[in-house]
């Protein structure tokens, strides 16, 4: 089992930074993906970055310009830069184990950011 949790959110005003972390705990050696997403009430689920456990990482266009990933071990990394009031969302990090039919994902209780102009 892998265990989530996310920290680093808060208030921010516009054209802040943040950066958030989730920390796996448990059998963080069978993670073979960490994506960060976030969700608004109401709206879909946004996948902004994913990370292989290796060091090959994708971060989604609308996002690549001012958002960044990074891990280190069990820590999986966040930095959002010049915050917009569009940006107010619960970010919740997953972690992917096994493949294929076995795959599962495990989610994080999320951490919530939120911008004001």
């Amino acid at each position: 089992q892998v265990q989530l949790v996310e920290s680093g959110g808060g208030l921010v005003q516009d054209g802040g930074s943040l950066r958030l972390s989730c920390v796996a705990t448990g059998s963080i050696d069978k993670i073979n993906h960490w994506t960060w997403h976030r969700q608004v009430p109401g709206k879909e689920r946004e996948e902004i970055a994913t990370m292989d456990d290796g060091v090959r990482k994708y971060v989604a266009r609308s996002f690549r310009d001012r958002f960044a990933i990074s891990r280190d071990k069990n820590t999986f990394v966040l930095e959002l830069n010049r915050l917009k009031s569009g940006d107010t969302a619960m970010y919740c990090c997953r972690a992917t184990t096994g493949w294929a039919s076995a795959e599962y994902a495990h989610w994080g209780p999320g951490t919530q950011v939120t911008v004001s102009s």
